[in-house]
């Protein structure tokens, strides 16, 4: 019969497995970048500040869009009001402005009330569904729609002819097949970045279709499996050490007889 059995290896795997599992959980395609953008924090105040950087980084996407959008139409108001076109990289991109009535390739000219009320529910959506955003991934793909539909929408209100008749400035051109602004290009990787993560079952909320955990709770969940196997490990070391150090025992002294 063994003298000692060490519990420690088994606790050491449950602790392993759940830590292996709470990261399986928060595996993502955008992973990397999320972890760039900050970690969160286990508690109370780390699922509000888990909700805060995700809504900061929308918000901080959208300003830069509109604000590189904005400088880059007024630079092409300047620079490229001759009308001539200047090739970039051949026929395949160049530059040459176009004021657009519609939308793109010149669609529903004349109709630009309506995609200027379609960009105002755009925007109101986003608002109402960054109360549940967790996701930094989703965070960056709603903020370029949200920059892109703004960029586009200060020109339908602001430029000529009028409020909610203005013509939206365009001047990247791709092959004589389209001539977009910087605004149309936010929204198309938006586009792309959401195909991605739907497809990839990912949510706003940071789950991921088939799991109910949610970021923080994962990271909870590795923090607490850690904490476990430091445990395990500071138990076995006691142990350990206390098998090792001999047990002195110092023998009676003899009672010598009168």
């Amino acid at each position: 019969m063994p003298d000692h059995v060490d519990p420690a290896p088994s606790l050491k795997e449950t602790a392993d497995n759940a830590d292996n599992s709470a990261s399986s959980a928060t595996n993502s395609p955008f992973s990397t970048m999320e972890e760039a953008l900050g970690p969160q924090e286990g508690g109370d105040g780390g699922i509000r500040r888990s909700r805060r950087v995700p809504v900061t980084v929308l918000w901080a996407v959208a300003v830069v869009v509109i604000v590189v959008d904005q400088i880059t139409k007024q630079w092409a108001l300047a620079a490229l009001a001759d009308g001539r076109h200047t090739a970039l990289l051949g026929r395949a991109l160049g530059l040459v402005l176009v004021r657009n009535p519609g939308a793109a390739f010149s669609f529903a000219t004349g109709q630009t009330w309506i995609f200027a009320l379609i960009a105002f529910l755009v925007v109101i959506i986003i608002i109402r569904v960054s109360r549940n955003l967790v996701s930094r991934s989703w965070a960056v793909a709603l903020g370029l729609v949200l920059g892109g539909a703004v960029g586009n929408l200060i020109d339908r209100l602001l430029r000529e002819p009028g409020f909610l008749r203005g013509h939206v400035i365009d001047f990247i051109d791709y092959g004589g097949y389209f001539v977009g602004n910087v605004a149309d290009i936010a929204i198309v990787l938006a586009a792309v970045g959401i195909i991605v993560l739907s497809l990839g079952g990912w949510e706003i909320d940071g789950t991921r279709a088939g799991s109910r955990q949610s970021p923080s709770e994962s990271q909870r969940s590795s923090k607490s499996a850690a904490s476990a196997r430091t445990s395990g490990s500071t138990g076995r070391h006691r142990r350990n050490t206390a098998a090792d150090s001999p047990t002195s025992s110092v023998p009676a002294a003899p009672v010598e007889p009168e």
